[in-house]
């Protein structure tokens, strides 16, 4: 059987081949470099190769993610593919989940901060997301210790679908969420706020006695 040379092959078979071998996103500019084209008609090519993945109803997609380009499991698809990963528990708790949309909208942040925040301690959630490389340490804090600052990372991106940070969702303001509550977590909310505005008011007397 005769050898197939790469000018045999199209470059959208190319550019799949590249993506599948690589796994995680490849940049479009170092997806040139390895084709030895430019960026435009890189970029040209990755638009065919949807279009062909599309029109054969490929169990597969392109995604643009975390600053590249990677070949993803379609949608429609998803739930048969989730039966293989059943057979390694990578699932994470709300408490770990907090965690990290905590650190995901509030990066770059400290452990002491994040806790805080929560109102609870946080080394097992830590350690977890470290561990599932959710979640990296970024840098020190200029303060007191220089307590390290954690950040999210491009696995973050990938896993859950965005290209940057910009794209996560905004946060409620303080009034829409109040508004969301119900009636037993207002009660709550209240109590909280009488709460602080108590100990407010003893420091501001024990900074006067002073």
């Amino acid at each position: 059987m005769p050898e197939t040379t790469r000018a045999e092959i199209a470059d959208t078979g190319l550019v799949e081949a590249v993506l599948f071998a690589a796994g995680n996103p490849v940049p479009v500019k170092e997806l040139a470099a390895i084709l030895e084209l430019d960026v435009l008609g890189t970029q040209n090519i990755l638009t065919r190769l949807q279009q062909e993945l599309d029109e054969r109803h490929s169990g597969l997609t392109l995604r643009q993610v975390a600053g590249g380009y990677q070949l993803a499991t379609r949608p429609e698809a998803f739930a048969t593919v989730e039966r293989l990963s059943q057979v390694v528990d990578r699932k994470i708790s709300a408490p770990t989940m907090e965690t990290l949309s905590i650190i995901a909208f509030k990066q770059p942040i400290t452990k002491a901060e994040i806790e805080q925040i929560r109102g609870v301690r946080i080394e097992r959630a830590l350690q977890k997301l470290i561990e599932l490389e959710l979640i990296a340490e970024v840098g020190r804090k200029q303060v007191l210790g220089r307590p390290i600052l954690y950040g999210t990372t491009d696995t973050f991106l990938r896993c859950f679908g965005i290209n940057t940070l910009d794209e996560l969702p905004e946060l409620p303001t303080t009034e829409e969420a109040v508004a969301a509550l119900d009636n037993e977590q207002m009660l709550l909310f209240q109590e909280v706020q009488q709460l602080q505005a108590g100990e407010e008011t003893a420091a501001t007397e024990e900074e006067t006695d002073e």
